[in-house]
């Protein structure tokens, strides 16, 4: 698709997140059952039920707009996706798995807010501010899943972690 406007980028923008935020409800109860902690866990769970929210949202953001439908592949959320794959089927010690699927997680969280902050960006400057709207509450969900995952590994996997394995000692 040729990218003649700001619309046509902000068209792309919301296929693309269309397709990550697929890619990642398929990944999510794979996530919540690898991880140990029952913190964790609960954490994926609760962003699987999100991210079904943040799907229809999006939906509605392509309705409004008139966006045709899209066969678009996120190729960062493919990216990711096999990374987080590889995490799940690493061996150790489930604090040090659970860590790991952390930070999987937040790298997931972080390309999501970078996308939804210049899709919000997009549709404010084209003054649609509805579409604006429920992406920001997106951004929103997204922010908070980061910041629950970052408590979560510094009030608790992280120690337990470190505690589980073996420290690296330095020469």
């Amino acid at each position: 698709m040729p990218l003649g406007s700001m619309r046509d980028l902000l068209v792309l923008e919301l296929q693309d997140i269309r397709s990550a935020e697929a890619q990642i409800a398929k990944m999510l109860p794979n996530m919540a059952k690898a991880a140990s902690a029952p913190g964790l866990k609960s954490a994926f769970e609760r962003h699987l039920a999100e991210t079904d929210g943040q799907i229809a949202r999006l939906d509605q953001c392509i309705a409004a707009l008139g966006i045709p439908p899209s066969d678009t592949v996120c190729k960062g959320m493919e990216g990711l996706a096999a990374e987080t794959r590889d995490m799940m089927d690493e061996e150790g010690p489930d604090p040090v798995l659970d860590a790991g699927l952390i930070g999987a997680a937040q790298r997931i969280e972080h390309y999501e807010i970078a996308a939804y902050r210049s899709a919000v960006a997009f549709a404010e400057l084209l003054g649609a501010s509805e579409v604006a709207a429920l992406l920001r509450q997106n951004l929103d969900e997204e922010t908070a899943a980061d910041r629950t995952l970052s408590a979560l590994a510094t009030k608790e996997v992280n120690q337990t972690a470190v505690a589980a394995g073996t420290r690296i000692s330095e020469s």
